[in-house]
């Protein structure tokens, strides 16, 4: 028998939930190699494959057996285990009884530490086929299900019911059972155009047999065949297809041979503003959108995805362009009846809506918000009026017939509601900016009016929950805090805006009912915001211990922060950077073993004993007189390089000065000339947080 084979698993099942497929497949990869590895079974790559109906691994170069692993077991010490006369004691003879051997099998092990008795036994590994059942369980059960499901009169539980399971190890099936179903050697093809048994010679033969029997394993080629195949069609007329990798990716995992059909709609749907027909196609129907090859307006067409290759195409078409038609005609009647009230007059309803029962009603929220939104915008400069304006309307659409029937829409149709109410331009974008960024790498609110209403809603949220005390708590962030956080420190410093995170969250919780103690929640609700900067700079490569230098000084500004920050990660890649991090951080305990606060005071050249003091303090005034201005403009790049100049004298101060001379006006002078240099470090950032690999 060979030393390694190749190993198919396949777990055919009922219909797999589409948005988890792919998310299943990887961790079913991941348990399965992590679980040939806890019982000593070396292999090559792993394959996946994900359809509707199966989980399946290609395990490559799998050895055929465990390898042989010797155990050692350490007994009494020899000179307990034989007596005077060289007979073994009751505790030699107990040892070797327990190891199954006789005391003469025994072996010694001697060190500088003594001799002991010692077993030492050879174990063989057992063949992978016994072994594989239970390997391949143990990683299905480590898979991420929310909900498992049973079936029938068993315990066995797993995401869907489970039909067959199809494990071949090189040319033969291996013998055994999962999740309560015989392994067999049969897979099985297409539910209509091949239902019957596939058996599976080989590993190798298993993507090729499925593909004869019109199923694609392997999604990504599947997803690629989707996406060639709607873009095709899009193209016959003169379009591009509207393809969110999201969507992309669901309905390549709601089907196994996908054929894509091009259908059409009335174009007098085309007056529905075009989210809604977009969020229509996509959310309800699973179908790709259509829009202008040149102007990107929607085009009266759309593209379904059939997990079939009928006969009769136009038949298949015929269907789908008549289960849009009255979802569309749903969609204009909402809208038709929503543009009958305004969002203004829609304010009252907020009333009726709880935010969180805590702290009141979205009225409530609202009307916070708003006070919230004119004293940003006055900060910022900005339309004041505009912005209150906004935060007044910003939550009306969540009364609205086309809201309640597509909650996706929420912001989207405030925008069309207030742009067809003459509002300001500026007022009705922030209605959908106001939840502006939605996710990781979202875009920001570009409008003035929605920048202040994202920062004054995300504000309001955070400090509210913190007061109620129901921050989040390992992975369960059910008010988004966490997003909001992250949302709020995107807009702060990528926008950029200067203002002081801490007032901001002062002045929230000024706005929140007095009852709630909202003010001693400040404190916990800025660190948790602040803490997620490292985070953010981790993703991009910046480490975090430049960040705890810069928060080390508690600057005011996020705004101010990034900058401060992406100096210091330039300066930690200077050649003087070790040496000046290592040096303020001698500094720092200087004044901690002398018990007295750093205090930057005159310096008094008289006092000098050494030229190394007198080099120094010359350099410090000529580098301060450059920095004092940069700081001004708060360009920390350039004073951390001007300061970087300090290195040499620094190491020739330390090297001939004994800071903490017995004559106290010497020993206070040569203080005073440390205090200054770390005073201006520390006006940037305490660089003796700093880490060097």
């Amino acid at each position: 028998m060979p030393e390694v084979q190749d190993l198919l698993v396949e777990i055919g099942t009922e219909e797999l939930p589409p948005r988890a497929l792919l998310g299943l497949s990887e961790a079913f990869a991941s348990a399965l190699a992590g679980q040939l590895l806890a019982v000593g079974l070396s292999h090559g790559t792993i394959a996946q494959f994900a359809t509707p109906r199966r989980l399946g691994l290609l395990v490559r170069n799998l050895a055929t057996h465990q390898r042989e692993a010797e155990t050692v077991r350490r007994g009494p010490a020899v000179s307990a285990a034989f007596d005077a006369e060289g007979a073994p004691t009751k505790a030699a003879m107990g040892f070797a009884k327990s190891c199954g051997v006789t005391v003469e099998d025994l072996e010694r092990d001697e060190s500088e530490k003594g001799a002991w008795l010692v077993h030492r036994q050879v174990q063989s590994g057992s063949a992978t086929p016994s072994l594989l059942p239970e390997v391949i369980t143990a990683a299905l059960e480590r898979l991420p299900i929310a909900k498992r499901m049973r079936w029938g009169d068993g315990e066995v539980s797993f995401v869907r019911p489970v039909h067959w399971a199809c494990v071949v190890f090189g040319t033969n099936v291996v013998p055994g059972s999962i999740l309560g179903v015989a392994i067999g050697q049969d897979s099985r093809g297409h539910r209509f155009h091949h239902p019957g048994p596939l058996p599976v010679e080989t590993p190798e033969q298993y993507a090729p047999t499925l593909r004869k029997a019109s199923v694609e394993p392997d999604f990504s080629l599947r997803r690629e065949r989707v996406r060639a195949q709607v873009s095709e069609l899009a193209r016959s007329v003169q379009g591009k297809a509207h393809m969110p990798p999201e969507l992309l990716d669901e309905v390549t995992a709601l089907c196994e041979w996908p054929v894509a059909l091009l259908g059409r709609f009335d174009e007098d749907f085309l007056s529905v503003p075009p989210e809604v027909l977009i969020e229509t196609m996509q959310q309800h129907q699973k179908y790709f959108p259509v829009r202008g090859a040149d102007d990107d307006a929607l085009l009266p067409y759309f593209i379904a995805v059939a997990n079939i290759d009928s006969r009769e195409p136009r038949l298949v078409r015929a269907g789908n362009e008549r289960v849009i038609r009255p979802r569309f005609s749903d969609a204009r009647f909402f809208w038709d009846q929503d543009l009958r009230v305004s969002l203004a007059a829609r304010a009252p309803a907020l009333e009726q809506l709880v935010f969180q029962h805590k702290l009141g009603s979205v009225g409530d929220k609202s009307r916070r918000v708003a006070a919230a939104s004119r004293r940003i915008a006055t900060l910022l400069g900005y339309d004041a009026d505009a912005a209150e304006r906004a935060a007044q309307l910003a939550k009306c659409d969540l009364v609205t017939s086309m809201v309640g029937e597509f909650p996706g829409l929420q912001g989207t149709m405030g925008r069309r509601y207030a742009e067809r109410a003459g509002e300001d331009s500026c007022v009705a974008a922030a209605l959908e900016e106001q939840y502006m960024p939605r996710h990781a790498g979202d875009q920001l609110p570009a409008g003035p009016c929605g920048r202040v209403l994202a920062l004054a809603d995300k504000l309001d949220t955070l400090i509210g929950i913190f007061a109620i005390g129901e921050r989040p708590s390992g992975v369960k962030d059910p008010y988004g805090l966490r997003r909001a956080a992250i949302g709020v420190l995107r807009i702060l410093i990528e926008t950029p805006l200067p203002l002081d995170l801490r007032k901001l969250i002062s002045d929230a919780a000024a706005d929140l009912p007095e009852t709630l103690g909202a003010s001693e929640a400040v404190d916990d609700t800025y660190a948790y915001i602040v803490e997620r900067l490292r985070g953010y700079y981790a993703d991009q490569g910046i480490n975090a211990s430049v960040v705890d230098a810069v928060l080390a000084v508690e600057p005011a500004a996020p705004s101010d922060i990034d900058k401060r920050v992406r100096a210091v990660a330039g300066f930690a890649e200077l050649e003087a950077a070790a040496a000046l991090a290592a040096a303020n951080k001698r500094i720092a305990n200087i004044f901690k073993k002398a018990e007295v606060a750093a205090q930057p005071g005159d310096i008094d050249p008289t006092l000098f004993e050494f030229p190394a003091e007198q080099a120094l303090a010359a350099t410090l005034a000529a580098v301060r007189r450059r920095v004092v201005p940069l700081l001004e403009k708060a360009d920390y790049a350039a004073a951390l390089n001007e300061l970087a100049l300090l290195r040499g004298d620094v190491d020739a101060y330390f090297d001939a000065v004994l800071v903490m001379d017995k004559d106290p006006r010497v020993r206070r002078n040569r203080l005073a000339l440390l205090s200054q240099i770390g005073s201006l470090f520390a006006s940037i950032a305490d660089i003796s947080k700093l880490r060097f690999a």
